[in-house]
């Protein structure tokens, strides 16, 4: 049943997603229509424009109208162009373009939006700041699709980077449809109540959709109560939204207790937020925005006792079930559906069903403000007084995560030293520093760091200073004796000019990160519009009209209940208590087995053991017996001999077992281990464990597979068997156990479970000790464990071809792979998965270098391992690297790690889509080729992905790292090259005399660059391995490990608009030099080994079955060995082993020990979670047949240590059997 109520939850919970996107995104299947191309001129507006001919309106995409788009005044970063579309639409994509005809393009800009033109928000993609990269010409087109998508009305394109040889110059257009919104403004005092209809009343089921904006941090949003206390209640608080379900039944019983969850956070920024809940019975879905909690609750859950009614907005009738304070919503709701009914629709046309409460209107009226954002600590704003007062006056608002920084400064007129307002500690101090006295501070509020919005009002009238921090007004207090004092004139808010500027102002704790608004000075509110344009004060490193704070613990990527803090930039992990370390909590300080505390050296004693790694599994205490094998033993509470009288069918005995961890922690370990078992001692006196007439058991135990078992220790899993059976020995012979003869004497099926899929036992059951003389007694020992079998996994690989796949490594958030390595090898790659333009690399980069290089979203990183001595000294090394939302790391051996930081904007899922595996050769066959295609051409479809390949077509390239090995006897022979749209390109080729040749075309006006190394031939049928770096004019080439050669190109620095990549045989071929021509007329006949152009593998991508589409493959192109030579069968050496999600057995446990020399095999591991590498099957050999006899002793042993109980029953059995006509010997 509950198989088939989640399959019915999940399918209707799909269903009502499906309904609630439609809701929210409109006519999301046929939404992308250009929005911008018919507006009116006056729907146009920018910062600033440099001539009448370069205004705003002129930023149309494709159009050469004027000088052919926008261009401001001065091109920096506070420049921007506006389009108001008229009303709320659907914004799904975006596209941008240079000036027409000119050197003015932006090459990255914030995208923002607004409903009203006013308090501004910038996109984000996976809760990251997400700038968008764009052009890299002035007439090609980028296009990006928003996912998720926007609704608003105006939208704010602002450059960050362009074309340093030019300007700004933007032409744009964006896609959508119109957006469907029905709102309704609430003032704080008014609701909505909806009164249902009985018969639409599900008492099991709700799904509730909307969406909300508002500046108050708290109110009510939902609420539906019932006579005894059961209620839904959806609430704001502080800026998050808490969902409070609570069963009537929580109340009475443990078992039952009240859902709380939480989610969202900074919701009170005025913007629109959405939020869903499905509830069906026990199970709860939450999402607001883009994340979401499932939940499923405990105990009698599934009924709610409720009223007929839910209000929306405020509460009807508190006394029901609220006690708390609350407030009533203030802000505008809008699409808001309750099980598929539009409860505004029915409002706006005054249904009786629907009671309004206080004043509402439907339409969204909120007042704006306009926030300004300290970017850095470099940030400030100065602003000029007024007119000169007797007294300072100046109130504002800010938010922040900073705990230190300043707030205000301000010059006194009439005495030497300045008014400081600072953040310390998250305290509030304001400070009068005169030269020559001591400083006087008055201190208000705690905690100002919580990214809440604080109001301060700071005051001084003659000789008397007072401040009020969100309401709460510190008494008045002297601060300058008789003297009086007028401000200086001029206030800087958040931080201090450079001291070249001649101000006085002073920064102690350095300048203030986060948001104000609402400033007023004397009373006057300030008129932040004037400071944009320039005509009002000065600042520096500002965004006005934005609050760009984010809340970079929501989600909390601190794993593992690491606690979660943040500063404006980055967030912190506490780890303590957690049993894990690392900058987000990952690794765990634990071992995972019993083995792997052995392996190190330690002696037999307690031992944390985290089963699952770094996985949500939490570690859990138990004892490790390091005897010769190390023997994992885990207890529980049963432990002593139990006798059981006076059961029967209606009348049972069952005996539990709690073990010291969770059955999922147990799982785990029974899981790693190589071997585990669990002693069951059963003895009987008439009592039976079969019926003998039906079948049917009497006695049983339970696994941890919650089904009954029902044989016997020592057994097999064959039902109603024990030790005897198997082995013909029961006491009477027409049984399969000896407690079946039900003899009126004591006997025994004692023995060991060993079937690893049904332990630990969790009960056992007895029901057949009802009749006179007749009682069973029962013991279970504690589970035991040896063996580790990751621990002890290991692959070889004996030809460069070898390698092993994997599904798609998944680690999106947070990863870690660690694995041994031996090898003789100069270089080689151990492991490799790509995306479309993220991916990952850990390799061997030169005998003494190891590098993880990566990339999520920003542009590659590397991190390398150096050592003083080499890698691949046939030596076991230890490689472990993680990636996380903070940060990646490498460590080798006990060498120093390399981390590196995670940049505070960007791209932070890692996102792959290929399988795991090291790179492959291949081997061409006359005539054959492979082409990989970054873009088909550079002229875009709206319609098209985010990324047609890797690179965008229309990029400029300043730099690349191109290696591959190769294996021919043709000459000429053309090994690799690259073109673009602009006739620019590159060949790699074998002339016709041998040599090879680098050649280099980076203007179509100009002669190729050629580096040539002709000191023997390349087509001597030997293996032979390229390595290219070019730093824009620079180029480093170096062959077979040995040769180098530096030079500096004459025909350009970039690669404009790159269009494919070519191995093999070209096609189709013009306007290039003879000698690449001639290699390209003839191909290339031989074996190409890791090609890798930057993070591109076209190899890898042409060799995958169904290729993807950027990949053209032509002719005999096959998986295959460079080791072999050219021209032979070489696939026959080949090696492929496929690790799907299954589990499996390996053949071959024993280690490479005589690697392949040359000098670029490629290494291989077997990649997990944890991999660690086998030294040799005979050591295994060995130490299995000691286990065995140290497990043989040790059973022995056991059975002589009984305790009190088990010697009064051995005691019996004794007199039984010294009485008996026929003695016989039992062995317990």
């Amino acid at each position: 049943m509950g198989s088939v109520a989640g399959a019915v939850f999940k399918m209707l919970l799909l269903l009502s997603t499906q309904n609630w996107n439609r809701v929210e995104a409109g006519n999301s299947y046929d939404c992308d229509e250009p929005l911008v191309s018919a507006l009116p001129q006056a729907s146009f507006s920018s910062s600033s424009e440099l001539s009448s001919s370069h205004g705003p309106g002129f930023a149309r995409l494709n159009r050469r109208d004027g000088a052919g788009g926008w261009s401001p005044l001065v091109s920096n970063k506070y420049q921007w162009l506006q389009i108001d579309l008229g009303e709320r639409m659907e914004v799904t994509s975006v596209a941008t373009q240079g000036g027409y005809g000119s050197s003015n393009w932006v090459t990255s800009y914030l995208l923002m939006f607004s409903d009203s033109g006013r308090n501004w928000k910038q996109y984000r993609q996976e809760d990251s700041i997400w700038g968008f990269s764009g052009n890299a010409n002035a007439d090609s087109v980028v296009y990006y699709r928003l996912q998720p998508s926007v609704k608003a009305r105006f939208l704010r394109f602002i450059p960050l980077e362009w074309n340093p040889k030019g300007r700004i110059g933007l032409r744009i257009e964006v896609f959508g449809c119109a957006y469907r919104s029905v709102v309704i403004d609430l003032d704080g005092r008014s609701f909505l109540l909806y009164r249902f209809d009985q018969n639409s009343l599900s008492p099991i089921r709700d799904i509730i959709s909307l969406k909300f904006k508002t500046m108050e941090s708290d109110g009510i949003l939902l609420h539906r109560a019932g006579p005894v206390g059961d209620h839904i209640t959806l609430e704001l608080r502080r800026g998050k939204l808490f969902l409070l379900i609570n069963s009537g039944e929580a109340r009475l019983t443990s078992s039952s207790t009240p859902i709380n969850l939480t989610l969202g956070s900074l919701l009170d920024d005025q913007h629109w937020h959405s939020v869903l809940i499905q509830r069906l019975g026990k199970q709860v879905n939450f999402t607001v925005d883009e994340h979401r909690r499932h939940f499923h609750a405990q105990g009698e859950f599934n009924d709610l006792d409720l009223d007929d009614e839910i209000s929306f907005g405020g509460i009807s009738a508190p006394a029901k079930s609220v006690s708390l304070p609350y407030r009533y919503f203030h802000g505008c709701l809008e699409n808001l559906f309750y099980n598929g009914v539009d409860i505004i629709g029915l409002a706006k046309q005054h249904s009786p069903q629907i009671i309004t409460m206080g004043n509402t209107s439907f339409s969204c009226s909120q007042p704006q403000s306009m926030p300004l954002t300290f970017l850095s600590t470099r940030s400030y704003l100065v602003l000029p007084e007024s007119s000169k007062e007797e007294a300072i006056s100046v109130s504002f608002q800010f938010r922040t995560w900073n705990k230190a920084g300043l707030l205000l400064f301000s010059e006194l007129q009439l005495v030497s030293g300045g008014l400081l307002l600072l953040l310390s500690d998250g305290k509030l101090k304001v400070n009068l520093h005169q030269p020559g006295k001591s400083p006087s501070d008055i201190t208000a509020g705690a905690g100002l760091d919580d990214g809440q919005w604080h109001s301060v009002l700071v005051s001084a009238k003659r000789n008397h200073l007072s401040v009020a921090v969100d309401d709460h007004t510190s008494p008045a207090s002297p601060w300058l004796g008789p003297e009086q004092v007028n401000s200086g004139g001029i206030f800087y808010f958040g931080g201090c000019p450079d001291k070249g500027f001649g101000s006085k102002c002073k920064s102690p704790l350095g300048g203030f990160q986060g948001c104000m608004r609402l400033i007023s000075i004397n009373d006057k509110m300030v008129d932040l519009i004037a400071v944009q344009q320039g005509s009002l004060g000065n600042f520096s490193d500002l965004q006005i009209d934005s609050c760009g704070i984010s809340d970079r613990c929501l989600p909390n990527s601190c794993e593992h209940g690491g606690e979660c803090s943040q500063s404006w930039s980055t967030f912190h992990c506490n780890c303590t208590n957690t049993g894990y370390t690392g900058a987000t909590c990952h690794s765990s300080v634990y071992e995972q087995s019993c083995e792997a505390y052995k392996h190190q050296g330690n002696a037999s004693g307690f031992y944390y053991i985290d089963s699952d790694g770094s996985g949500p599994l939490r570690p859990f205490l138990l004892y490790c017996n390091m005897s010769e094998t190390a023997w994992t033993v885990i207890q529980h509470n049963g432990s002593d001999l139990m006798r059981v009288r006076n059961t029967h069918s209606e009348n049972v005995h069952t005996g539990v077992f709690e073990y010291v961890a969770s059955m999922e922690q147990l799982q785990a370990s029974i899981n790693r281990a190589e071997h585990c078992q669990q002693e069951l001692v059963y003895y009987c006196k008439k009592s039976r464990l079969v019926n003998q007439q039906d079948g049917s058991p009497r006695s049983w135990w339970v696994g941890r597979t919650n089904e009954a078992q029902t044989y016997w220790g020592g057994s097999f899993p064959v039902p109603q068997k024990c030790t005897c059976g198997l082995e013909g020995n029961c006491i009477d012979a027409q049984y399969h156990c000896n407690c079946d003869a039900d003899r009126n004497e004591w006997t025994n099926d004692t023995g060991f479970l060993s079937y690893k899929e049904h332990l630990p036992v969790t009960k056992i059951v007895i029901t057949d000790t009802g009749r006179p003389h007749s009682e069973a007694a029962y013991k279970l020992g504690p589970l035991l464990c040896r063996g580790d079998r990751p621990f002890w996994n290991a692959a070889s690989f004996n030809t460069e071809a070898s390698y092993l796949h994997f599904p798609t490594f998944r680690g999106e958030l947070s990863a870690d792979v660690s694995f041994f390595f031996k090898t003789t090898a100069l270089s080689g790659v151990f492991l490799e998965n790509l995306g479309i333009t993220d991916f990952i690399r850990v390799e061997l980069r030169s005998p003494t270098a190891v590098t993880f290089s990566f990339d999520v979203g920003n542009g590659p990183f590397e991190l390398s391992v150096h050592s003083p001595t080499h890698f691949n000294d046939n030596q076991w090394h230890h490689v472990r690297v993680e990636r996380n939302m903070k940060e990646a790391s490498l460590q080798v051996d006990e060498l120093p790690p390399k981390i590196q930081a995670a940049p505070t904007d960007g791209h932070v899922l890692l996102q792959l889509n290929s399988q795991l595996f090291v790179e492959i050769s291949a081997y061409f066959g006359s005539g054959s080729s492979v082409i990989y295609n970054f873009q088909e051409n550079y002229s875009l479809s709206k319609n098209s992905s985010l990324h047609a390949a890797s690179f965008h077509g229309d990029m400029k390239l300043s730099r690349e790292i191109i290696k591959f090995s190769f294996r021919t006897t043709r000459a000429p022979s053309l090994l690799l090259y690259m073109s673009s749209f602009y006739k620019e390109y590159l060949s790699v080729i074998i002339a016709k005399n041998g040599s090879l040749q680098i050649r280099y075309k980076l203007n179509k006006y100009h002669e190729p660059d050629v580096v040539s190394f002709d000191f023997k031939s390349m087509a001597d049928g030997q293996l032979h391995h390229v390595k290219i770096n070019r730093e824009e004019g620079m180029v480093f080439v170096e062959i077979d490990e040995n040769t180098r050669r530096q030079t500096y190109l004459s025909s350009g620095t970039e690669f404009s608009a790159v269009k494919s990549l070519v191995l093999g045989r070209m096609l189709e071929y013009s306007d290039i030099d003879q000698e690449t021509a001639l290699a390209a007329a003839h191909g290339f006949t031989g074996c190409l080994s890791a090609v890798q152009f930057s993070h591109i593998a076209p190899l890898k991508a042409a060799l995958q079955s169904g290729h993807p589409a950027p990949v053209t493959v032509t002719g005999h192109v096959t998986e295959s060995s460079c080791v072999a030579p050219a021209g032979t069968d070489a696939t026959s050496r080949e090696r492929t082993h496929s690790f799907a999600d299954h589990s499996g057995t390996m053949d071959d446990r024993e280690p490479l020990t005589h690697a392949i020399k040359s000098d670029s095999a490629v290494i291989g591991g077997l990649i997990a979670v944890v991999i660690f590498i086998l030294l040799c099957v005979s050591a295994i050999a060995v130490r299995i047949y000691q286990q065995k006899r140290l497990y043989k002793r040790n059973e022995a042993k056991r059975s002589e240590n009984v305790d009190s109980a088990e010697a009064v029953l051995k005691s019996e059995i004794h007199i039984q059997n010294a009485v008996g006509e026929n003695q016989k010997e039992y062995f317990f």
